[in-house]
Parts: C-alpha cells; sequence; structure tokens
C-alpha cells in the first residue's frame, strides 16, 4: 500500500500557483477523488497527476466566492497574512489567528 502525507493542513490558506484565487482547505483526498469529466476538462498538458494529494478549498478571486479542487503541484502558501472573506467559513472554522483558521466543529 502507498502511504501519502498531505503537504498543507486543514486551515491553511493557500494559493494557487497558475491562477489567480486563493483559499483555505476544507478537506484532503491522498489522491484524485473527483470524476474523469472534471479531469477530463482540464486540457492534457496541463493535467496533473492523480497520484498526489487533492484538496478542497473555500476560494475566492477578485470577483467570486466558490469551492475548488486543487492537485498540491499546484498550491502554495498565501503568505500575505490576510484573512480570506468566503461566507462559508464560520460553518467550519474559527477566527482567523496566525494565518491560519482553526477547526471550530465537533467530531464524531
Amino acid at each position: 500500500m502507498l502511504k501519502r502525507q498531505a503537504k498543507f493542513n486543514l486551515g491553511q490558506v493557500v494559493r494557487h500557483k497558475k491562477h489567480p484565487f486563493r483559499g483555505v482547505i476544507f478537506d484532503v483526498d491522498t489522491q484524485f477523488a473527483n470524476t474523469d469529466e472534471w479531469y477530463n476538462s482540464i486540457p492534457e498538458d496541463k493535467r496533473p497527476s492523480k497520484e498526489q494529494p487533492f484538496y478542497h478549498l473555500l476560494a475566492e478571486n477578485d470577483h467570486s466566492y466558490y469551492v475548488a479542487y486543487v492537485s498540491e503541484q499546484n498550491l502554495e502558501i498565501d503568505d500575505t497574512g490576510e484573512p480570506v472573506d468566503h461566507p462559508d467559513l464560520p460553518e467550519l472554522f474559527g477566527e482567523f489567528q496566525n494565518g491560519a483558521y482553526p477547526l471550530d466543529y465537533q467530531l464524531n
């Protein structure tokens, strides 16, 4: 069995390396777990390997808020020190502190 470890953590603020958006990680898949349709919609020469962690983000850009699914190779730490304004953040996380959001819900 192949063991994978995610580079980024839940609540961490990251940004996309190629596209102008940033977000907060709220879930991690140790390898690709989206649809083939989604994967095949990425141009073949830009498609990331499925054999790496993929992150679910509460994302924002200059125009909107949304949920993004991004491969680890396309993310980097957001070092602006600025909070993310996504309206769904309070459902999962506490107040922004020290560059990240602490989890703010009870696990079963």
